[in-house]
This record gives C-alpha cells, sequence and structure tokens, in this order.
C-alpha cells in the first residue's frame, strides 16, 4: 500500500505550519504586545517540545513568541478606591469592618475577595499612612 507524495507532503507542510507559528501566540493572543515580565513556563515547555521535534521550527517558535511578547505572564492589574468610600468601611473605634470592606470591593470593583479566611494576614498601618489617604482613625491602631 502506497501513500500519495501530496498526503505525505500535505502532513508535512501542516507540521511545519504548526511549529512556525509560536505556541504562546496561538493559546494566549491577549498577551501580546507585552514588552518584559516573568516568563511563563507552560509557554517555553511547549515551544521546547517543538525543538525536540524539529530545531529550526522550534527555534523560530521561541523567536516569534519573544518578539511578540507572547512568552511573558500577564502582568498584575491594578484597583483603586476612592478613600471616601473606604472610610465606610471603618469603624468609630478605627478597626476596619470586613464584612463592610468585602461588600465595597464587590460594589466598586467587582472583586469577591475572601476577607473572612482565617490564613488572611493583616498589617497595621500608622495614623500617617492613613491621613495620606484622607482615612482618620478614633485611636493608634
Amino acid at each position: 500500500m502506497r501513500i500519495p507524495s501530496r498526503v505525505i507532503g500535505g502532513v508535512l507542510v501542516a507540521t511545519l505550519l504548526t511549529q512556525l507559528t509560536a505556541c504562546g501566540t496561538l493559546f494566549f493572543p491577549d498577551r501580546r504586545g507585552q514588552i518584559e515580565g516573568r516568563v511563563d513556563p507552560v509557554v517555553v515547555a511547549l515551544d521546547a517540545i517543538g525543538i525536540l521535534f524539529y530545531v529550526i521550527p522550534g527555534l523560530i517558535a521561541f523567536g516569534v513568541d519573544f518578539a511578540t511578547g507572547a512568552i511573558y505572564l500577564p502582568g498584575g492589574s491594578t484597583a483603586q478606591i476612592a478613600p471616601e468610600k473606604l472610610q465606610e468601611a471603618i469603624g468609630a473605634d478605627g478597626r476596619v469592618d470586613n464584612h463592610k470592606l468585602q461588600a465595597i470591593l464587590q460594589s466598586e470593583q467587582g472583586l469577591n475577595l475572601p476577607l473572612n479566611d482565617p490564613r488572611l494576614i493583616q498589617h497595621k498601618g500608622s495614623h500617617e499612612q492613613l491621613a495620606m489617604y484622607g482615612i482618620t482613625a478614633a485611636h493608634a491602631l
């Protein structure tokens, strides 16, 4: 049984095309355009597999992922809430009410943070730090 050369050629071309297009660029198109950051180990592993099977296309995949920025993990995002809104979560004794804070974060940012988690580490601030944000406390924290 003989396989026609066109079928073999088609499979070879399809294989090379999948290797020439970088894994990060295909799987994470939203990451394109980044210029720095931490390298995503999943994309590196997929590109390395490309090197194992086809050296030149694997190297091209690495090059394309680095050039487009798709190899980098997405950067952290920040969210800001006006200090006046946060003032509502501070009680008369100067302590933060986690339930009120959680409700504010949910309504303002759409974040559902587990503020009642026993593993949560809370840091205490100073009066100067609170004053920078326009927040006053009833007593020293």
